[in-house]
């Protein structure tokens, strides 16, 4: 393997450390792992090759449990101060976490850590959800659409079944914006956004490797590509078919609650069409992109101190630039302003998951460190007395992890936990699978930083105007319709 440093570093370590089990691995695993982010139910997390989370106290979740707290309060308690200075509020945690680290662990380690946080792992993950983030504001669906129960219930079934093709990330970004203006003359819209997340944005990504980010690690495990689809199917289709119902009376109960709607803001009488029909061109650029780097092996790699860069990854992040410079050049004015297309939603993402990329490092390390680590009694809680693994524990385990941190280096953790043998756990732990598989993909609906389509899809809302509910309020909504359906799923399959 070629190797080109840059910048004061050792021999270049592990390409894409992070994802995947410990130890180095080559130039394709780092292309691989990108595809992760390509359907992003979260950000991909690093931390630094040779860093031993066994090493750290709890006390280091600090910073990320601060930011989290912020995101939750902040807007709550202090609206004007969190507007204005997010950015800022992100950056301050993440020198809470890297200043100490740097004073107790040395500087070389933190620079490492902090490269390959940004290298690795944001940076990659930021071109990804800009490109969607444009290539989606291109296309406007026109018409006069009415965001009436039976449309809305049909948009989000469409949503759904896309998310598993396309991955949630390019779902959500494609259908976001039409269902929001089907219901800008609706009294009532955040629930129609939540239900949004729960569905497009987190469950409907959980039947192939190409959904979400934690089955697409299972199947660079060696997990078959069809295997959720025959595994996890009847759950999801559980979930699915609960979660339409749920909400076609939720809907059609508000819809006959607001008697006559107002004026129509966005009145259209055209018949439907869609403008922008090239921007489908560069979105499948964009997955054709995401998988080449992934294919294509090679062996040259650039070391940017300390953290692996494949050539495979590069082309990718370059040619995912291009695309969005294209689709900005070839995309009317007109439609932009017809989908009231902004960069504000992506600069707060952008800033506050820079934050989360930061602080979670340790976090992740944490629980890499298996049973002997600060977080070695939730590793240890999901084998059963017998000694075989629970299914129930490690659905919840995965999930709850899942609902708060990245679901993808989660999903490996237990993965490992339960062996790391696919061949066994796609047959006689199959039960053990299916639980993580389903924990880490539903339970990222649990909380707007559960997927990072969550995040993205409330500021867009957000944006347009749509009040949505706080982070505790919407985990509140969570909680009253979610967990109760994640209950029926553990008694009825994973008892």
């Amino acid at each position: 393997m070629q190797v080109f440093p840059i910048g004061p570093s050792h021999a270049a370590q592990e390409v894409g450390g992070s994802s995947g089990s410990c130890g180095p691995v080559t130039a394709r695993a780092f292309g691989l792992r990108a595809v992760c982010a390509l359907l992003l139910s979260c950000p991909t997390i690093a931390f630094a090759a040779d860093f031993d989370g066994g090493r750290l106290s709890v006390w280091w979740a600090i910073p990320f449990a601060g930011l989290l707290l912020s995101i939750a309060l902040m807007p709550l308690l202090t609206p004007h101060f969190w507007h204005h200075h997010f950015g800022k509020v992100s950056a301050a945690w993440s020198l809470a976490f890297l200043l100490p680290f740097a004073g107790l662990f040395g500087t070389h380690l933190a620079v490492e850590s902090l490269t390959h946080a940004l290298v690795a792992e944001y940076i990659p993950f930021i071109l990804l959800l800009t490109a969607l983030f444009t290539v989606a504001g291109g296309i406007h669906i026109s018409g006069n659409l009415h965001g009436a129960p039976g449309l809305n219930t049909v948009i989000l079934a469409i949503g759904t079944v896309l998310a598993s093709l396309m991955g949630t990330t390019g779902a959500s970004m494609l259908l976001i914006r039409p269902l929001i203006r089907a219901n800008d003359n609706r009294r009532h819209q955040a629930h129609v956004i939540v239900f949004f997340i729960f569905l497009v944005s987190n469950v409907g990504g959980s039947l192939t490797p190409l959904g979400d980010p934690p089955l697409f690690l299972g199947f660079l495990k060696g997990v078959d590509f069809f295997w959720t689809v025959f595994n996890i199917l009847p759950e999801t289709a559980f979930m699915t078919v609960a979660l339409l119902g749920i909400f076609f009376l939720l809907d059609s109960w508000l819809y006959r609650k607001e008697g006559v709607l107002p004026v129509d803001p966005t009145p259209d009488s055209s018949r439907i069409g869609i403008q922008g029909k090239a921007n489908f061109v560069l979105l499948a650029a964009i997955i054709g992109l995401v998988l080449m780097s992934g294919i294509w092996e090679s062996q040259v790699v650039l070391d940017v101190f300390g953290t692996g860069v494949g050539l495979p990854g590069l082309v990718r992040d370059v040619g995912l630039v291009l695309v969005a410079l294209v689709s900005l050049r070839i995309t009317s004015t007109q439609v932009h302003e017809d989908n009231q297309f902004s960069w504000g939603p992506m600069a707060e993402v952008a800033k506050l998951f820079a934050g989360i990329f930061l602080t979670i490092i340790p976090v992740i390390a944490m629980l890499r460190a298996g049973v002997g680590g600060p977080f070695g009694g939730v590793v240890a809680a999901v084998t059963g007395p017998d000694g075989l693994p629970d299914p129930a524990m490690y659905f919840w385990a995965t999930g709850a992890l899942s609902s708060f941190l990245d679901n993808a280096p989660t999903y490996l953790v237990f993965f490992n936990t339960a062996g790391g043998d696919p061949q066994e756990l796609m047959t006689t732990l199959a039960p053990t699978l299916a639980a993580i598989s389903a924990g880490a993909v539903f339970m990222g609906a649990n909380s707007y930083i559960g997927n990072a389509p969550n995040m993205m899809v409330k500021a867009i809302a957000e944006d347009r105007g749509v009040r949505m509910p706080s982070f505790f309020g919407y985990m509140a909504w969570s909680g009253a319709v979610l967990i109760p359906l994640f209950l029926i799923v553990t008694v009825i399959w994973f008892r």
